[in-house]
């Protein structure tokens, strides 16, 4: 048997919700069930895919505090990754164990919008436990507490491994006839792959960038005609993707097309990359070719500072600075 346990505290010392998983852990262990523990906090930046996690297990053991109001931010967003990218019909068949322990009001509250969460995901929920803990040393050193928290986690590893039938909920209805999900129809292999790019963050950070640049071509179409502004605006697109920022690396180039009369200037600031049409009197680099060649560059046939030394580019400005384009930007192989 597989039991993984979701933590969506801030990992406190203070806070009792880790005592209470350390023992469910410790005599489930003793009943040779294998237990994996994830917390949240640590892994904030990929809880986009840990529902993925739940393929392998039998049950799961959702525990939260509450330091304030409600479950908190973490189990939310979990809860909410599951939602979207979990596999329904694997958590249809996962028993849930509620685990709240509050240092102020709510505690059932908390325990009921995980029980409520975990149907409207189908799954199976069980009253699991809660408490309310003035005092964490007196609760942690309490051997009734912990005797009571002992027979929990035997009646959960119970419920898991007989696959006890509960009495029906009303909320699988309202699941079934109110809440559609109304995202694209995914396979959970699709599911999978699309959670994993959701947290990537560079992988975001691209797609965003590359709506950016197709909305701002078709706003230029609107405007101008011909195939011209189509190939401009490649040409800024191509810097954009093949960018490799240097930290404190600052530079200008004013590049002339000289058939398509046309300057393209790019400014960097670090992380910073700015590419538009127009005059900068002040660019390090001032450099002329055509736009077939500037092409073979961005395509990564010839490098910058191979056009410049075959002649068939021309500069003038800092040398220093026109050898770093090739730095900068990444074409291709080159």
């Amino acid at each position: 048997m597989k039991i993984n346990i979701y933590y969506g505290g801030r990992g406190l010392i203070e806070d009792t919700t880790i005592y209470v998983m350390n023992k469910l852990t410790d005599v489930l262990e003793e009943l040779r069930v294998e237990v994996n523990r994830y917390n949240l906090y640590e892994d904030k930046m990929n809880i986009s895919v840990l529902p993925n996690t739940l393929k392998e297990a039998d049950g799961v053991i959702l525990a939260t505090p509450v330091e304030w109001f409600g479950i908190g931010g973490y189990m939310q967003q979990f809860l909410d990754a599951c939602w979207l990218y979990g596999d329904k019909e694997k958590i249809k068949k996962t028993y849930m164990f509620p685990l709240v322990m509050a240092t102020t009001y709510g505690e059932r509250e908390a325990q009921h919008t995980l029980i409520k969460s975990w149907e409207m995901l189908g799954g199976i929920a069980l009253e699991g436990m809660c408490a309310y803990v003035e005092d964490n040393v007196e609760f942690e050193t309490d051997p009734d507490y912990a005797s009571a928290i002992e027979n929990k986690a035997e009646m959960f590893y119970r419920a898991v491994n007989q696959k006890r039938k509960l009495f029906p909920s009303s909320m699988s209805e309202v699941k079934n006839s109110v809440l559609k999900n109304t995202n694209i129809d995914l396979t959970p292999q699709e599911s999978e792959q699309l959670s994993k790019y959701v947290s990537d963050d560079t992988y975001v950070k691209q797609q965003k960038q590359d709506i950016e640049e197709l909305t701002q071509m078709f706003k230029q179409m609107m405007g101008g005609t011909g195939e011209q502004v189509i190939n401009e605006d490649v040409y800024i697109s191509k810097l954009r993707i093949s960018f490799q920022p240097m930290k404190d690396f600052e530079a200008s180039y004013a590049i002339q097309l000289i058939d398509k009369n046309k300057i393209l200037v790019i400014e960097i600031a670090g992380e910073q990359l700015k590419c538009y049409y127009g005059e900068k009197e002040d660019a390090e680099v001032f450099a002329k070719l055509t736009s077939e060649l500037f092409g073979k560059i961005i395509e990564g046939s010839i490098t910058f500072q191979k056009a410049f030394m075959s002649g068939e580019l021309t500069a003038k400005g800092n040398f220093k600075t026109l050898r770093m384009f090739d730095t900068i930007f990444q074409f291709g192989d080159q």
